[in-house]
């Protein structure tokens, strides 16, 4: 058997051109960024951003076969500075004599950022062209200078159309039949992911040259709802729960509950969140919210998963449908604006504890009403310099 054969399919069925890729028409297309550069075997040093099995690394390939460049791949996740050091002096050689030289580096937001700097002068200088690939958001995981050099390719996932397209190419070269249920179904766990697709074709297909519904649903037997808790996605998320929660949508905020909690979301962090949101976003306009927020939080402590489930579900579906005052949220960022410019201001002597003789012959508390037995109406409790200063609307 040939080394090929122990690769996995994705590897063995990779496109070598534009003309095998399959999506990405914006960008490889003949009117797109990519197509018109090599054509004019102009390169320009990029970032190739998307999701896992959008083709990040197909292109960089594909683009290592279309130009005169030579081309030199490292992964972010095993070299450092010593093997970019390598590439420096050889691509230094080469340009003496003409040629350029093409550095792709996959999973790029795994460099830290001195890695990322000793990159910076020979991107500046030309000696490299730089193809990074992540999937990361590059304004969060790329150093400003680097990005500032290098153009930002956006990826999108993969439509069904696309993947129905690749998964019916390999199955016809893996001798396979593939039942329509069956392609719908891995065309939706795979999630607009190219190489998850073709995993698990090739799983099914291990098992038999026909390939129905409940055959991809044997060899996987696992959730195939997930997100990256330490990435992008986890931040969109949980901003779209909050967003939802805040426009009064009661569906879409159980929508994305569901989303965080079956991606593998730890629940005690959505309760914090629900606990903010009681506040900042319900606050005085209904004062149970919080109450409610801060007993789903309990119970996800005291029972956990999966039982907790359904008390964030109705936490999240009564703060969806509360009404919303974002008055103590306002008037807190006031207050703290109003601290933050004016000081250390002294308390007033009048509201001052008196527990001692000497406090007390100081004008500790001297003249201080006290509200239940007197009136105080015209008595100030704020800093001399902010009297009648008002921070609640």
């Amino acid at each position: 058997m040939t080394e090929q054969y122990f690769q996995p399919l994705s590897s063995r069925l990779r496109p070598k051109s534009f003309k095998e890729f399959v999506g990405q028409e914006k960008v490889v297309g003949k009117d797109g960024f990519l197509f018109q550069a090599i054509k004019s075997d102009q390169v320009p040093s990029m970032i190739l951003w998307g999701p896992p099995g959008s083709g990040k690394t197909t292109l960089a390939l594909i683009i290592a076969s279309e130009t005169k460049a030579k081309f030199v791949q490292l992964s972010a996740v095993n070299s450092g500075l010593k093997d970019l050091r390598q590439v420096v002096e050889g691509a230094q050689a080469i340009q003496r004599l003409g040629q350029k030289t093409i550095l792709f580096i996959d999973e790029i937001h795994r460099w830290n950022k001195a890695q990322q700097d000793a990159l910076l002068p020979q991107v500046e200088n030309g000696v490299i062209i730089l193809i990074g690939a992540t999937t990361e958001n590059p304004s969060f995981e790329i150093n400003s200078a680097l990005l500032s050099r290098a153009q930002v390719v956006v990826l999108e996932r993969l439509s069904e159309l696309d993947l129905k397209s690749i998964i019916k190419k390999a199955a016809k070269k893996l001798a396979a039949k593939v039942e329509a249920k069956a392609l719908s179904l891995i065309v939706r766990l795979a999630n607009g992911d190219a190489r998850q697709a073709l995993n698990i074709l090739e799983k099914a297909r291990s098992r038999s040259e026909v390939i129905n519904i409940d055959l991809v649903k044997e060899v996987l037997n696992r959730p195939h709802v997930f997100h990256d808790k330490s990435g992008e996605e986890h931040y969109n998320l949980i901003s779209a729960l909050h967003k939802s929660m805040r426009g009064n949508d009661p569906d879409a905020s159980l929508y994305w509950l569901a989303r965080l909690l079956e991606g593998g979301e730890d629940p005690i962090y959505v309760a914090r969140r629900l606990v903010r949101f009681a506040s900042e976003d319900i606050g005085l306009a209904n004062n149970t919210a919080l109450l409610l927020a801060n007993a789903a939080f309990e119970a996800c402590q005291k029972i956990g998963l999966p039982e907790c489930k359904v008390h964030l579900a109705h936490a999240v579906i009564y703060l969806a449908k509360s009404k919303k005052s974002v008055q103590a949220y306002l008037a807190y960022s006031k207050v703290k604006e109003e601290v933050e410019k004016s000081g250390n201001l002294p308390v007033p002597l009048h509201i001052r504890n008196a527990p001692t003789s000497l406090m007390k012959d100081l004008g500790y508390s001297k003249g201080y009403k006290y509200t239940p037995l007197e009136d105080s109406s015209d008595q100030d409790y704020l800093p001399d310099k902010l009297k009648n200063k008002k921070f609640i609307d």
